[in-house]
This record gives structure tokens, sequence and C-alpha cells, in this order.
């Protein structure tokens, strides 16, 4: 399922478009991705998110 709704990485306005009208940079999809809790790689991606708030690798 794709969404409509596209936001803009450069400037954060809201489209439909995959170019932003207002500065022409690329745009993505502005909605998260759909949550399932048998999500076999929850664990990696959490363990991906405390490194990037760390700054460091846990000894991992």
């Amino acid at each position: 399922m794709k969404s409509s709704i596209m936001k803009c990485g450069s400037c954060g306005k809201y489209t439909m478009s995959q170019v932003c009208p207002a500065c022409g940079s690329q745009t993505f999809c502005a909605l998260p991705p759909r949550y399932s809790p048998a999500d076999r790689f929850q664990r990696f991606r959490l363990a991906k998110l405390e490194v990037s708030k760390d700054g460091k690798n846990n000894g991992q």
C-alpha cells in the first residue's frame, strides 16, 4: 500500500508529488511504517537505535 501524502526532506512541506513544488528536492512518504507485533527484526532496529543514541557500540 502506497501513501499519496509525501513530505519534502529539505523544506518540510507536504505535497502529493514525487518532487517538491516549492524547492524542487525529492520527497518521501510522510507516514510511518506499519507496526507488526510479529516483527522479526525489531531487536536489530532497537540495537541500532541504542547505538545511535549513545554514539558507541556498547560491546555488540
